[in-house]
């Protein structure tokens, strides 16, 4: 597992009337730290409020744990007839060269906007229409405080009778030393009318534009696997990942983060022990707390290593299924993740 120094109560990322969710942050020129997280009104219900009132938020702090301040929303609504023109979700901050490249997910429906306190289903039309239109997208600027360009159309969509058929979310880029991306994502698979259950892929492209060619036909993990939500960086020997075990079957606790490693970034295994983090940490009032969930895991890398562990967290007890509450969290690491 890795080492982990207290997590700081007054740390992170809040704010008051929205759920915040995802977290990925960048050092930008001004020397200060800025994070782009997911909100949406907390008088929808958090699942399945994001997919259908999300929007991508910047917040800055001085140091890397925080406190973060919103700043600015970067990733408004903006019309139904745009890709991402009612959600966008996922935010993964990366710097390529002079260019600061905002990967994330677009989603759009042609329903109204839900009124506050009304019931929001995962089978209400508005959601199934909003999970069905998911895609990958990325928006660019020469410095975190913008202005960014977005484009007019996803730069992974989805293919016809393969395992992202469905829909593709949860970008995880990994940035080459040439430039080029090896893009892990989330996808799902239509079978009948309905879609199967998530699985990861891979795809690369020579430039953060695209185009972006899927390196397998197949999700790189068994379906039994059942993980979501994969951060990937590059090491010495091929690329390592952590991701959120969504039953435990593979970490020993359910919602806990998996390690593996790959030569290449298609072929993947398990570390052993494969257990990467749990939702019980210690905070730096002394107290041990469990989260409700701990997800959407991001290192930021410092001098090519992991310093810091951002992840949206919950108060809930069932995941976000009773939570009352979400926020951004920062971890601080005592020493680089152990090899596996």
């Amino acid at each position: 597992m890795f080492s982990f120094k207290p997590a700081p109560v007054g740390g992170g990322f809040r704010m008051e009337g929205y759920w915040v969710w995802c977290g990925s942050a960048v050092k930008g020129e001004d020397g200060r730290y800025h994070l782009f997280a997911s909100r949406w009104p907390d008088s929808l219900p958090m699942h399945p409020g994001w997919l259908v009132s999300s929007e991508v938020v910047r917040a800055v702090s001085d140091t890397p744990e925080g406190p973060y301040t919103y700043a600015e929303t970067v990733l408004p609504a903006r019309g139904a007839e745009y890709w991402d023109g009612r959600s966008t979700h996922n935010p993964h901050i990366v710097r390529i060269g002079d260019t600061y490249v905002l990967y994330y997910m677009g989603s759009t429906h042609p329903f109204a906007d839900p009124e506050p306190g009304e019931p929001l289903r995962p089978e209400d039309p508005v959601t199934v229409v909003a999970r069905s239109n998911k895609r990958i997208g990325i928006a660019t600027a020469s410095r975190p405080e913008g202005p960014w360009l977005r484009r007019d159309e996803p730069v992974l969509t989805v293919r016809p009778g393969r395992f992202d058929s469905f829909l593709t979310s949860n970008p995880a880029p990994c940035v080459m030393d040439d430039g080029s991306v090896l893009l892990v994502y989330k996808a799902r698979k239509y079978e009948g009318f309905r879609h199967g259950e998530m699985t990861i892929g891979a795809a690369k492209a020579p430039h953060f534009e695209g185009p972006y060619t899927r390196l397998a036909e197949g999700p790189l993990f068994p379906p039994d696997f059942n993980i979501e939500d994969p951060f990937v960086w590059k090491t010495e020997d091929g690329f390592s990942m952590i991701a959120k075990d969504m039953t435990g079957r593979l970490c020993g606790e359910k919602y806990g983060g998996i390690r593996a490693y790959s030569p290449d970034g298609v072929t993947w295994s398990l570390c052993d022990p494969p257990k990467a983090y749990s939702r019980t940490f210690l905070w730096d009032d002394g107290v041990t707390r469990q989260a409700g969930n701990l997800e959407r895991p991001f290192l930021l890398m410092e001098g090519g290593v992991p310093t810091y562990l951002f992840a949206a967290a919950s108060d809930g007890t069932k995941g976000f299924h009773d939570c009352t509450k979400t926020w951004n969290m920062v971890i601080p690491l005592k020493e680089g993740p152990p090899t596996c």
